[in-house]
């Protein structure tokens, strides 16, 4: 039961993570972004590989 629950938090977290990047690019559309966004955004996508990704790799 443990890992049914813990695969649901993990989809759960992934959920909100894409939400969140929604939120950001809609932002962005909307007001612009800044060179400082860009390069953290740049930054986070280049190795976007986590922990919780192996967790769905199984």
């Amino acid at each position: 039961m443990t890992s049914s629950r813990n695969h649901q938090e993990a989809h759960g977290i992934g959920q909100i993570e894409e939400q969140l990047k929604q939120q950001a690019d809609a932002a962005d559309a909307i007001q612009g972004g800044n060179e400082t966004d860009r390069e953290i955004v740049k930054a986070a996508n280049r190795d976007a590989h986590t922990s919780l990704d192996e967790i769905f790799d199984k």
